[in-house]
């Protein structure tokens, strides 16, 4: 079938994730894939048909988002970028003329396929928020925070045929056409074995955290930074502190062979530590209750900490509790991306199956 794929440019996370389905999608389908940000280069690198469009922003201060000077820089951006995604969705209608989307979080392929009355096919994370059941102990003192993130949630890609949610943690599931599944890992993270090291990984990407370096160095243990230093090409070492380049392979090293992670409290290294047993601290970057509930679902299974801010005795206090992190860590088995390949593979089938019907339907609603 003919497949329109939108991915999300924000981050790197949905990119890495979509570049495994992708591999799948490409060896039995026609696929054409919408990104933006950098996620564009990365993908154009290992697949043919990426057409690169306009996307949302966030804008960072410190290990918060700037909520005013995000409106600023998506209204500058928008300038240019919308009649770019206009030329875009005229090529796509003549050239291309999809029958099925799937959309990883993505506006751009949700609104094609509804001005052509297609099935989107969801896949991500985030709709964890909204189509399932959270307890109100997990969430107190973030109750408004949460409400906030499902309504934006909620209304990301309303009316979908089905939802496929990537997952490590199982809230009970509130709504229809929902399926959680197993995270989705790349294929390096599947081949790589895990073996104990005394060395934090630290991955952070808000480069503007002035903080970090001072209370790293306070534990006088080995750190591996990553996402700090974007423009250096080697190794810099100052005391007990080495930030890296970023490398795939060096970093799945690091990642591996690591006692432990500090990062924010982004859904993609988070279930790559989980799968490979590291415990993890997590500091979510504020005003983002998406990273804000994996941290508080990674604490509640054992996996690891939640912390607001990064101060030496957080960090003190996750390490006091890392072989508890670790036993519990023992307890968590995934066998590949065998079951989210599966869930995917039958609802594009029944997708397909029914667009005549689904044609039908998104015209009456009309």
């Amino acid at each position: 079938m003919r497949i329109l794929y939108g991915v999300v440019g924000e981050g790197m996370g949905h990119a890495t994730r979509s570049r495994v389905l992708l591999e799948e999608l490409t060896r039995e389908h026609e696929v054409h894939i919408v990104v933006s940000g950098r996620a564009q280069e990365y993908l154009s690198r290992s697949f043919q048909n990426v057409h690169g469009i306009w996307g949302l922003t966030l804008a960072y201060e410190g290990n918060s988002v700037k909520k005013w000077q995000t409106v600023l820089q998506n209204l500058q951006g928008a300038v240019t970028g919308w009649p770019k995604n206009v030329r875009q969705y005229f090529e796509l209608v003549e050239t291309f003329r999809p029958e099925v989307v799937i959309s990883d979080f993505e506006t751009f392929s949700y609104l094609f396929a509804k001005a052509h009355r297609l099935p989107v096919i969801s896949v991500d994370n985030m709709q964890i928020i909204n189509r399932c059941r959270h307890e109100s102990e997990l969430l107190a003192g973030y109750e408004d925070a949460f409400e906030g993130t499902r309504a934006i949630v909620k209304g990301k890609l309303p009316g979908a045929f089905h939802y496929l949610i990537t997952t490590f943690f199982y809230p009970p599931v509130r709504k229809e056409r929902t399926t959680l599944a197993p995270s989705i890992l790349r294929p390096e993270i599947l081949a790589a074995k895990s073996e104990p090291g005394e060395h934090l990984l630290v991955y952070q990407t808000a480069t503007t955290n002035t903080r970090l370096p001072e209370i790293l160095q306070q534990s006088g243990l080995p750190c591996r930074i990553y996402g700090v230093r974007r423009q250096i090409t080697e190794d810099q070492v100052e005391g007990n502190l080495t930030y890296r380049p970023f490398s795939e392979k060096g970093f799945i090293e690091d990642l591996r062979t690591a006692r432990a992670v500090v990062a924010g409290g982004g859904y993609t290294l988070m279930s790559e530590a989980v799968y490979l047993h590291k415990p993890v601290l997590s500091i979510p970057v504020e005003g983002q209750f998406e990273q804000i509930i994996n941290g508080l679902y990674l604490e509640r299974l054992g996996y690891g900490m939640h912390a607001r801010h990064l101060t030496g005795e957080a960090l003190g206090e996750f390490l006091s509790r890392v072989p508890r992190c670790q036993e519990a860590l023992k307890g968590y088995v995934q066998e590949g991306n065998s079951k989210m390949l599966a869930a995917l593979r039958e609802q594009l089938g029944r997708a397909y199956e029914y667009r005549g019907h689904w044609r039908a339907e998104m015209a009456e609603q009309d």
